[in-house]
């Protein structure tokens, strides 16, 4: 050890002649625990809760979706085809360092038609979106959620179409349109046989053989499943589609198989990938976390004023001392370093304070789950926590810089004692 660290030890050990400035020392290394603390806690927080609505969201929608710009299009299985040949080669240095190996691709693909209806019980009356979907396809892509009641995607498998085509629907869809499993409603669109009298809307009876659930209200409350021929007869479209839902390897690659998808069909076929679809509100989730951050580094910042404080007082105390040490040989930047690291050596007990408590809290968060939130609200009942290495990182090596910073003007003032003056008037 060189003689300046052993001399910045032995500065934080001793007793000092003012119990104040110990005070203080020790409020800064809890300041900064506190700091530490709170910021891994809260980032954890944030990140659990953007990877479980990410979850939830890619639970009921695809990866990437296709379309096309004159509305549908037939040829489906030689498109999808296509579209499971494409492959994207790793060969970042942002995919090597985070781990990810082979290349990214295609995984599965499914046809749906969408409809946008109205949805009549003789009791009430409810607005939906529909999803025309092939049920041996579409659990590889996305799940339609939990099925509480009925046979689910099963009535769709062993449906024909000399009967009542099924229809599933959402929990609180349901609940509006006041409808059980069994029962029948009509499904409205406004477009429909143009008469001498006008526009008549066409209607079509579908049997409920199930309600499902995805643990997000407003899917819930909006969304309908119905077999894609049913849907096709419905809106008159024969064999063709409104578009081709993608899975693939890596939710990450989506921006990069979605243009080599666009290219490889050409157009005028186009791809969107879920960041692009849900972009404004994971751009909100970023935003907002990365504020946290900046707001509870502020904490961090007090303890910073406090180490400086701290600093100045010890040299004032200290004066004799290193009017001493100068004497004995010792230059300016030996001096400095001291104080540095004296500083330093606060921030760092601080840290690892912080660190060990703010870690051992999401333990116990993620694993006893005694904190409960409003699952209507926030699609959880429990803080979601998820804690990375590199978000710990991050804020410790945050949390040393400033306090780093802080230790550098009452070094410099140490470093500059003048030791006859030091002396004499001591």
């Amino acid at each position: 050890m060189n003689f300046e660290c052993f001399i910045a030890l032995r500065y934080l050990r001793a007793k000092r002649k003012q119990a104040f400035i110990s005070l203080i020392t020790l409020i800064s290394i809890a300041g900064v625990a506190v700091g530490v603390m709170a910021l891994i806690v809260v980032i954890a927080v944030m990140t659990g809760f953007e990877n479980h609505l990410r979850t939830k969201i890619l639970g009921i929608n695809s990866h990437i979706s296709v379309k096309n710009y004159e509305g549908t299009f037939g040829n489906m299985e030689s498109i999808r085809q296509d579209v499971l040949e494409v492959v994207l080669p790793r060969n970042n240095i942002f995919n090597l360092v985070r781990g990810k190996e082979g290349d990214a691709k295609v995984v599965a693909a499914t046809p749906l038609v969408y409809i946008q209806a109205l949805l009549s019980s003789g009791r009430a009356v409810s607005g939906a979106a529909i999803r025309g979907i092939e049920p041996d396809s579409i659990q590889e892509v996305f799940s339609v959620g939990e099925i509480v009641r009925g046979e689910g995607l099963k009535a769709f498998e062993n449906y024909s179409e000399s009967e009542i085509p099924p229809i599933l629907l959402g929990k609180e869809l349901a609940r509006n349109l006041g409808v059980a499993v069994g029962q029948s409603i009509q499904v409205v669109l406004p477009s429909g046989t143009i008469t001498p009298v006008g526009m008549l809307p066409r209607i079509r009876t579908f049997r409920v053989t199930g309600v499902n659930t995805t643990g997000m209200y407003e899917y819930d409350a909006s969304l309908a499943f119905i077999p894609i021929e049913a849907a096709q007869r419905l809106l008159g479209l024969g064999d063709k589609v409104h578009g081709l839902e993608i899975k693939v390897s890596d939710i990450y690659a989506t921006d990069g198989l979605a243009t080599a998808i666009q290219k490889r069909l050409g157009f005028p076929f186009w791809a969107i990938d879920w960041q692009q679809m849900s972009r404004n509100l994971f751009s909100a989730l970023k935003l907002e976390k990365f504020a946290m951050f900046i707001i509870l580094t502020l904490i961090v910042l007090v303890a910073a004023f406090n180490i400086v404080s701290t600093l100045i007082m010890m040299v004032m105390e200290k004066n004799q001392d290193i009017a001493i040490l100068k004497t004995l040989g010792a230059r300016d930047k030996n001096i400095l370093r001291i104080f540095i690291y004296n500083g330093l050596l606060v921030g760092l007990i601080g840290t690892i304070l912080g660190v060990s408590g703010g870690v051992s809290l999401c333990f116990l968060l993620s694993r006893y789950k005694f904190i409960k939130i409003p699952s209507e609200v926030y699609y959880t009942d429990t803080l979601p926590i998820l804690l990375h290495a590199g978000d710990v990182a991050i804020i410790s090596i945050s949390a040393i810089l400033i306090c780093f910073f802080a230790t550098i003007y009452p070094a410099r003032q140490a470093a500059r004692v003048n030791p006859s003056e030091a002396l004499r008037t001591g």
